[in-house]
């Protein structure tokens, strides 16, 4: 239950950053339109707009902070300049004290830490917004990361909650912003951070992956220990190894193949085999162990795609390799969700010379995310939006290629995915795409 006196207090402290941040904001709009012109001024004005929410969310604390990482994973709502911004935002914290690590530990398991650890080191591995981590090992001295939330962060969660979901509902009394539905997407931001306030689903998210994933030799999830795991503690194998970001400059080539490859093939798998995601994929939550096996971490934010989600994309690359403006405009219409009048006809002759610029480049130079970010800039334009589970597999695939360019920058991931995709279409009976990558694999 909610103590609402501590609420208003926290409205308080909300409504003044808000209102500094503001009147800051208000400067620098003028100080732009002044001193800044011609084509530069929407970029700028969209960098300047990514930095004030960036410094008011690490102002604001824990909540949003990780309201700004969620944030960074939507471009479709939010423009390059803004997402990359956010993406800087570092959950990094002080961590709280030991005692109050013990205490949790022993309230949520039900024994001493001397019963449940032969060794627990009392300063954490890692400390982020809504827990941290400390290496124990076992009675059987098996190795093991403990993970812990940090004391009242799901009442802090919750009272952030209210008041966002509020001020998102003050906003709809305008009917212009009411057709953003900013209630909508605020519930969607609140609920994955609230979420991750109870340990126990990013438990399950870990059981599920390493079930979908049981037999694959190049990928794995840490295994989960469901005795030493509760609401607030979460108990799992320790993960040894070199961040993807991180490889030397010596790592070996043949490595970097093999390691490219399952990270590839990790987002397809879950994509459009499993319908599972991890939806807080990037470099920082992936490590490579010395034998080259990918390990992946960090699942408290996952999500289980809708089963049409494959129809969807191939139709989109279908429309995109050899659909006429009317298919494109049927494609938006049939999977995308629009706000308001939409002005269908200058679309229709956007996305024609949008298709016509994506043909008449190189398959094996073009680069995911310049495509999707141009079709999410039509998109703003004109109020015409992916569902959500389209922007995750975009995300995804986003992800898969910039990882990829990392280790092998001439590989052509539009091929591979062909490749991928070709037998699960034939299992589905589907309509292959007539493109040129489709042809090759259905060839090979």
């Amino acid at each position: 239950m909610l103590r609402w006196p501590g609420n208003f207090l926290h409205f308080l402290w909300l409504l003044l950053v808000v209102v500094v941040c503001g009147i800051v904001y208000g400067l620098g709009r003028l100080g732009l339109a002044l001193f800044v012109w011609g084509k530069k001024r929407q970029s700028t004005l969209d960098g300047f707009r990514g930095w004030m929410l960036r410094t008011a969310m690490t102002t604001l604390g824990a909540t949003f902070i990780k309201l700004g990482q969620v944030m960074s994973t939507r471009p479709d709502l939010f423009a390059p300049e803004i997402i990359a911004q956010l993406r800087i935002l570092q959950d990094k914290l002080p961590p709280f004290r030991y005692a109050k690590v013990k205490k949790i530990i022993e309230a949520d398991l039900g024994k001493p830490m001397t019963e449940l650890f032969a060794s627990f080191d009392e300063a954490p591995v890692a400390a982020a917004s809504v827990a941290q981590v400390h290496r124990a090992t076992l009675r059987d001295g098996r190795e093991v990361a403990v993970k812990v939330l940090r004391p009242g962060v799901r009442r802090q969660v919750e009272r952030d909650k209210a008041i966002l979901l509020g001020g998102a509902k003050v906003l709809t009394i305008r009917p212009k912003w009411r057709l953003n539905d900013p209630v909508g997407h605020t519930r969607h931001f609140v609920d994955a951070i609230h979420d991750q306030t109870d340990l126990r689903i990013e438990a399950e998210n870990y059981t599920r992956f390493r079930a979908n994933f049981a037999g694959k030799a190049d990928v794995s999830f840490p295994e989960v220990y469901a005795e030493l795991s509760g609401e607030r503690v979460l108990t799992m194998q320790f993960v040894r190894g070199i961040k993807v970001d991180a490889l030397p400059g010596d790592f070996p080539e043949d490595k970097k193949h093999r390691l490219a490859q399952a990270v590839r093939m990790t987002m397809f798998k879950m994509c459009f085999d499993d319908g599972f995601l991890h939806a807080d994929l990037h470099p920082g939550n992936m490590v490579v162990q010395e034998d080259g096996r990918l390990i992946v971490f960090d699942a408290g934010l996952a999500k289980l795609l809708h089963e049409d989600v494959l129809i969807q994309f191939i139709d989109m690359t279908k429309c995109l390799a050899m659909g006429t403006p009317d298919d494109l405009v049927a494609h938006l219409k049939r999977f995308h969700k629009y706000l308001g009048h939409v002005d269908w006809e200058a679309l229709r002759v956007e996305v024609d010379a949008f298709a016509k610029k994506f043909r008449a480049k190189d398959i094996a130079k073009l680069e995911y995310g310049e495509l999707i970010a141009e079709m999410f800039a039509i998109g703003r334009k004109y109020k015409v939006r992916p569902v959500t589970d389209m922007m995750l597999v975009f995300v995804a695939l986003i992800t898969a290629q910039g990882i990829g360019k990392m280790l092998e920058p001439e590989h052509n991931v539009f091929g591979s995915l062909a490749t991928y995709l070709m037998p699960i279409l034939m299992r589905r009976n589907e309509h292959i795409p007539d493109t040129v990558e489709a042809k090759r694999a259905a060839a090979g």
